[in-house]
């Protein structure tokens, strides 16, 4: 599948519905309980770029973009105003952020991810795009220069050290980060009286797995 590295105009999705979506299958049984599993191993994102259109030049900028991407077929880059970084939104980024693994003496290619902990359970994400230039990492509690002791790929997400980190040591990072995503229509209906008046077109976005 054919990915642009292009970001979906953040004025626009700014204004976007969407969040986290998961599947579970549930099988109800005859005395009452249920049995639930579920075929996905990582959630995945949905969102509604129409609802942060505000003005015609936005309808223009949308199509324009849509057109560029040739509707589902090519991904691009979204960015997730509530979830686009690896520290809380109230405090700065740090290369202490995420654990991304640690050194065993040889490997020095580490990927990017981002824990979701709540109580017992933690969820690690991975995390693919990684806005260029974001990248903060350290080894142990050493924070670490980037281009000099390690490098970034922004279209994979993993983080190559120059030097094996030591057996034993925590390799951590902090970033920002977009959603590899699509169009999930190949159809835009819009009217502009109905934009006028306040409606919104439906413009639905879904995450990638690349």
């Amino acid at each position: 599948m054919a990915f642009h590295d292009i970001r979906f105009p953040p004025v626009l999705s700014f204004g976007a519905l969407g969040g986290p979506e998961r599947r579970t299958e549930i099988v109800r049984l005859a005395n009452g309980y249920e049995e639930r599993n579920s075929p996905w191993s990582a959630s995945r994102r949905r969102y509604d770029a129409g609802t942060g259109l505000r003005a015609l030049d936005d309808l223009e900028t949308l199509i324009a973009f849509f057109e560029a991407r040739q509707g589902m077929l090519h991904a691009f880059r979204w960015k997730d105003w509530g979830d686009f970084r690896s520290a809380p939104a109230s405090v700065a980024i740090t290369a202490q952020d995420q654990l991304l693994g640690h050194g065993d003496g040889q490997t020095r290619a580490f990927a990017l991810r981002k824990a979701y902990a709540s109580g017992a359970q933690t969820y690690w994400r991975a995390v693919t795009k990684p806005v260029a230039g974001s990248v903060l990492a350290a080894v142990g509690q050493d924070g670490l220069i980037a281009g000099n002791d390690y490098s970034v790929d922004a279209g994979s997400g993993i983080v190559t050290f120059q030097r094996p980190p030591e057996t034993g040591v925590e390799i951590r990072a902090g970033f920002e980060f977009d959603v590899p995503v699509r169009f999930d229509t190949d159809v835009l209906q819009i009217s502009v009286a109905s934009f006028r008046a306040g409606e919104v077109p439906r413009v639905p976005v879904i995450e990638v797995r690349l």
